[in-house]
């Protein structure tokens, strides 16, 4: 039955940098936040041969990047925003509270010819956005809901005014929603009472933090003497805003281990490992673990493993050689260097003898014959005779050659059998092993001493170039140079034509 741990690692890096937020205010400082969260889960599974150990690490990784987006001028018509009739311009009246005047041509003055806005009222009253001294308003409410604001910016203004009477005033009024709740409401006085400013262009802003859906812009002011009151033209106004994009990915990373365990199995495996590691030098090069096999021992030489392998394969074969009576005679062969036949009565007395004839497979010819006489007494019945000893004679040949290249493969196979699966490890057997694959080949010059190369003697002279100028050969250059190209244009000559 498999058992399942599982381990659970949390650990997390993160790059810090100034991160626009829902509750931020104003503008961000464009950025890349990159930060990464790591999971690291374990599980490890006991089973009957072994362990496995799945390691599971996420990587999480957010990218916030935050940038500042410009709606553009939202009281212009070509915005989208607004209509002809609500530009900043001021070619129409937006509305509002108390009395105004639209006058254009030389009443403008500075403005320009076109027309442009006057507040004339000189009430001194607060207005619907809260604003006080206010005798004449100017109001225009933008929908902004398509730009999706929602991570704050600065809303900005420019306005030109012409203000000839001191005692008059004239304001800059900016509140922003987020549906029906205000996010923002501020209100810069452009010119107090007191202050002869005439003609003058303004500008300024308004920071907000989270959503912005829309925006009412509100020009107002008041006219004490009665005269010309204060004039404007050309408003603009700007949104800017932040804007944050997020991206998620993960990055998965799966490590299955398994850890065979040794069951049932004695010691072998481990055995082995121990005969790799003693017999094997274990170096690391740049990080990585390389084995190597040690340098063999000069025990095993080439004449010496030639020799071995030269060594006869005997094979025995038994011969068994009956004595057999049929009507009171007996006839017995025994092979010597030339065939002799004995005709005889023979009385066995003994058991039947055997006899081993060895043969040695050869190639060459070298043959020695050893002949052995086995004396067997026996009775031999003669119809006039006595009984005599009889000899019997029985040869046996011993035939020494050279293996053939198939019995030195023969011999060499039986010798890497006997080294047995854990000596193969073995230093010595390994320098053997090769020995034998050089014995198989016939390469004995392959451990020979290599011949040393001999410097050539004087292979640089010591002479050297005189110094001096060398004077041209005009005639050889003439010919080389215009000679070439004569030769050049015949064989382009040749190819075209």
């Amino acid at each position: 039955m498999a058992c399942c741990l599982c381990c659970l690692f949390f650990s997390g890096q993160k790059v810090v940098s100034q991160t626009c937020v829902v509750s931020t205010v104003g503008l961000c400082d464009p950025a890349v936040d990159v930060s990464t969260e790591t999971e690291v889960v374990n599980e490890t599974f006991n089973e009957p041969n072994g362990i496995t150990t799945i390691e599971t690490t996420t990587d999480t990784i957010t990218t916030v990047t935050t940038s500042n987006e410009d709606s553009g001028d939202i009281l212009s018509s070509s915005s989208g925003f607004v209509t002809s009739s609500k530009e900043g311009d001021m070619d129409s009246d937006w509305g509002g509270e108390g009395p105004a005047s639209m006058p254009s041509g030389s009443t403008c003055g500075d403005l320009g010819t076109d027309k442009c806005a006057e507040i004339t009222g000189s009430g001194n009253n607060t207005s619907t956005m809260g604003v006080a001294g206010m005798g004449t308003t100017f109001k225009n409410t933008i929908n902004l809901s398509s730009l999706s604001i929602d991570n704050g910016g600065k809303v900005n203004y420019t306005i030109k005014v012409s203000k000839e009477d001191a005692s008059d005033r004239i304001y800059m009024h900016l509140t922003g929603y987020d549906g029906s709740t205000s996010t923002f409401s501020g209100t810069d006085i452009l010119s107090e009472s007191g202050v002869n400013s005439g003609y003058a262009s303004y500008t300024g802003g308004f920071n907000f933090g989270g959503n912005l859906t829309s925006l009412i812009v509100e020009i107002g002011g008041r006219d004490i003497n009665l005269a010309v009151g204060p004039m404007f033209d050309d408003v603009t106004v700007n949104v800017l805003y932040n804007v944050v994009n997020t991206i998620i990915t993960q990055n998965i990373t799966t490590i299955e281990t398994f850890i065979a365990l040794n069951i049932g199995g004695g010691d072998v495996v481990i055995d082995i490992a121990e005969d790799i590691f003693e017999h094997n030098d274990v170096v690391e090069v740049d990080g990585i673990t390389i084995i190597e096999p040690m340098k063999g021992p000069d025990n095993a030489t080439y004449d010496s493993v030639e020799i071995e392998l030269n060594a006869p394969v005997i094979e025995a074969i038994n011969i068994k050689m009956d004595t057999q009576t049929q009507g009171g005679d007996t006839n017995v062969y025994a092979e010597a260097k030339q065939e002799a036949s004995i005709e005889a009565q023979l009385e066995v007395k003994a058991e039947p003898k055997e006899t081993v004839i060895v043969k040695v497979k050869a190639v060459e010819e070298e043959v020695v014959e050893v002949v052995e006489v086995v004396k067997e007494e026996v009775i031999v019945k003669k119809e006039a005779e006595e009984e005599k000893p009889v000899e019997k004679a029985v040869v046996k040949k011993q035939v020494v050659k050279k293996n053939t290249q198939k019995q030195k493969q023969k011999v060499a196979n039986k010798i890497v059998k006997d080294m047995g699966s854990k000596g193969r490890y073995d230093d010595a057997n390994q320098f053997k092993t090769l020995m034998i694959m050089s014995v198989l080949a016939d390469n004995k010059s392959f451990f020979s001493n290599q011949t040393a190369l001999v410097d050539t003697v004087k292979l640089f002279s010591d002479d050297r170039v005189p110094d001096g100028v060398i004077d041209d050969n005009n005639m050889a250059l003439f010919l080389m140079r215009y000679g070439a190209d004569a030769s050049m244009t015949a064989l382009l000559d040749r190819q075209y034509r």
